[in-house]
């Protein structure tokens, strides 16, 4: 099929640049239903395959985030008709995500050899800690596994203890789902363009090895030294790290460039001290030590809240360390609408932003087998009407 050939989805002002775009989701954990929730946020029609009895994390679907945006069927793939059942919906779609490890989906029938027997054009999306190959592929995983092989958590917290866990936000999220949504939309373009589809091999150890493209070249030319808290970005920078203050709270300084680091020197108060001028400071490496005392110590002297207060509205690069529940009331934040609520959940509104086709949460979490009547009329898919049906629970507070 040729560009011309390929018929323009259609569009609904305010639901995304994807709006037209189908997906499949084959229910899994962490990266996998991520993506699939940007893609939805960002406009798509997908459809999460949950398994009977949900993925088994003890989370209650209502409250599932990563669910938003969806909708969602039930199928037994190991029932006789399960695999066909997912077949019917993948002749119908552009994209298919799935996070099984190596040879399941095809063990269940429904892996890029089944898919594109029946939509030569389907982009098979697949989410994986190890790959699809390699000594480890058919080992288990989780986040922490993979970016400590990677030697990104390695880079990762201070020298005199053990590496800092980046909660799962650096491997299945930035290494993972943006990476498999990276694929599979650039897939989606060649697809459109040639009418041919193709596997996405979306490794978390690959797109978290490659999160670090530039630290590898500052480490080749001597710029970057390989260990924890001895550079300019990992923490070894006195003027590009976290401080306590008086009250037990943090900043977050950034000051790297000189015009920055002087405006910090001068709000913080310390930029006239007698001695060698700390301005001076900044490029030499053997006043660090030196630099980081008087630092902590000044922070020390005043709450958070107050140390916000000096630096607001400046080109000092500071600001406070907020938690999960403080982030969204942050001025800054708020004015913008980065954080949303829907159905009582606060929650990060959807991301980026266009200008043309502007996003939003449309829909809270699905619920597993809620929409099997819908999607079996909107996809043309009647087989999934004979479907199990779950047993509808009222959500928990």
């Amino acid at each position: 099929m040729t560009e011309a050939q390929v018929p323009a989805p259609a569009r609904s002002p305010g639901q995304g640049p994807l709006t037209g775009v189908r997906v499949v989701e084959l229910a899994g954990i962490g990266p996998g239903p991520f993506a699939a929730m940007l893609l939805a946020d960002l406009g798509a029609d997908v459809v999460r395959v949950d398994r009977p009895g949900g993925p088994g994390l003890g989370i209650d679907p209502a409250y599932d985030v990563t669910n938003r945006n969806k909708r969602s069927v039930v199928v037994d793939l190991k029932a006789p008709d399960g695999a066909g059942r997912v077949l019917d919906l993948a002749e119908r779609a552009d994209i298919l995500v799935e996070g099984f490890r190596p040879g399941v989906a095809e063990r269940l029938g429904v892996g890029p050899g089944d898919c594109h027997a029946r939509n030569p054009g389907l982009v098979y999306g697949r989410m994986t800690g190890w790959g699809q190959q390699g000594p480890l592929a058919d080992r288990a995983g989780h986040d922490i596994a993979y970016i400590a092989r990677t030697g990104t958590l390695g880079m990762i917290g201070s020298p005199d203890r053990p590496p800092a866990v980046p909660a799962n936000l650096l491997g299945d999220y930035a290494g993972g789902s943006l990476y498999l949504v990276v694929g599979v939309l650039a897939a989606l373009h060649h697809a459109r363009l040639g009418g041919t589809g193709q596997v996405v091999d979306a490794a978390i150890v690959d797109g978290t090895a490659h999160l670090s493209a530039m630290i590898h070249g500052m480490l080749a030319v001597g710029a970057w030294q390989d260990r924890r808290g001895a550079n300019l970005l990992d923490g070894g920078c006195p003027y590009y790290g976290t401080y306590e203050t008086a009250d037990g709270g943090h900043m977050a300084v950034g000051a790297l460039e000189p015009q920055f680091y002087d405006e910090f020197l001068r709000l913080l108060g310390i930029e006239d001290e007698e001695g060698p001028g700390l301005s001076g400071a900044r490029i030499d490496v053997t006043r660090w030590p030196a630099l980081r005392e008087r630092v902590t110590a000044r922070f020390k002297e005043r709450t958070r809240d107050e140390w916000t207060a000096v630096f607001d509205g400046s080109d000092a690069c500071v600001a406070p360390v907020l938690s999960l529940r403080e982030a969204p009331h942050d001025p800054h934040l708020a004015a913008r609408g980065t954080f949303t609520e829907h159905d009582g959940i606060t929650q990060p509104a959807p991301a980026p932003r266009f200008s043309a086709t502007p996003t939003s949460v449309r829909t809270g979490p699905a619920r597993p087998g809620t929409d099997t009547d819908d999607v079996a009329r909107d996809w043309d898919v009647p087989r999934l009407l004979s479907a199990p049906r779950p047993p509808q629970r009222k959500a928990s507070p």
